[in-house]
């Protein structure tokens, strides 16, 4: 049974934790309002886009001459996996549930005897996967500890780097790996086909994609024109997207775990605090029945 210095000691632990996680659930509070706002911010525009591309697709359906990034290579040998989490832990199952699901893809894929190959951003997804896929591992991950606040240039470096490689013949399908912000207490991983472009998930989310398609449009230059600019950087807006995605979800989800840890380590002090009262008033019951039995053998 611990002592009563042991115990005193413990729940001035306790109370110092507990300091900590309030004070990194109101910073992770302060910060959730902004990068929701940003990701929110850029939805439509992402949207929009891939309601652009699908239209402009639609039209040059079957037809010779389109550009890879939406067309493919023609093979499916070679897989490139992006996967972005975060910096930092502490921000409950966030980078753990895109890890999952950016594993379960990778057997489904070594299953089938496709090729993988996987770049990470963000430094705790590197550390969870070299654990079993260090061998798949292409590069060093991406580093954005350094970066207080996401830009586009940021996903633009990103995205040229994954065109390189795929004008390269490096990968023949690049699929990213973030988690979508919904709420604080809801982020769903999502698997994106970036490379080539699949048509059947462009513009999903728009609810203009369902508008009347009888209206006709011309374009000029031509559609495969203005495909060849569009797509690749279409690449770099849904990187864009991803990031800020993930850095809404990653400050929702580490909000979440601290309340819960705060929570925690108050019901921990209340035990340990009865357990104290209980042990203090147990020894000064004893030492008075001792000095009771020393007067009495008086």
């Amino acid at each position: 049974m611990p002592s009563l210095k042991d115990l005193r000691n413990r729940i001035n632990s306790v109370k110092a934790t507990q300091k900590i996680t309030k004070a990194m659930q109101m910073v992770a509070a302060a910060k959730l309002r902004h990068a929701q706002e940003a990701a929110e911010s850029a939805r439509p525009f992402s949207v929009r886009m891939n309601a652009v591309i699908a239209r402009l697709a639609s039209r040059l359906k079957d037809q010779e001459g389109v550009s890879p990034f939406l067309s493919g290579t023609g093979r499916d040998n070679v897989h490139l996996l992006v996967v972005c989490t975060a910096e930092r832990g502490l921000c409950g199952a966030f980078n753990t549930n895109i890890v999952r699901l950016a594993t379960d893809h990778v057997r489904k894929l070594q299953a089938e005897g496709k090729t993988v190959k996987i770049l990470c951003v963000g430094r705790k997804g590197y550390d969870q996967m070299r654990r079993a896929y260090g061998d798949l591992m292409i590069d060093k991950p991406v580093d954005l500890k350094q970066i207080k606040r996401l830009r586009f240039a940021h996903a633009h470096e990103i995205a040229d780097r994954l065109i390189r490689m795929f004008e390269a013949g490096e990968f023949d399908i690049c699929t990213l790996f973030y988690a979508e912000f919904r709420s604080v207490i809801s982020q769903t991983p999502r698997a994106l086909q970036l490379i080539p472009a699949r048509l059947d998930d462009i513009g999903a989310e728009d609810e203009d994609a369902q508008m009347d398609n009888s209206a006709v449009y011309e374009y000029e230059p031509d559609e495969k024109e203005i495909l060849s600019d569009l797509l690749p950087r279409n690449v770099a807006v849904q990187v864009f997207r991803a990031l800020l995605e993930n850095a809404a979800s990653e400050q929702g989800a580490r909000m979440t775990a601290m309340d819960n840890a705060t929570r925690n380590a108050g019901e921990m002090i209340r035990s340990l605090t009865l357990q104290y009262n209980r042990q203090r008033q147990a020894q000064i019951t004893k030492e008075l029945i001792e000095i009771i039995s020393g007067a009495e053998a008086l």
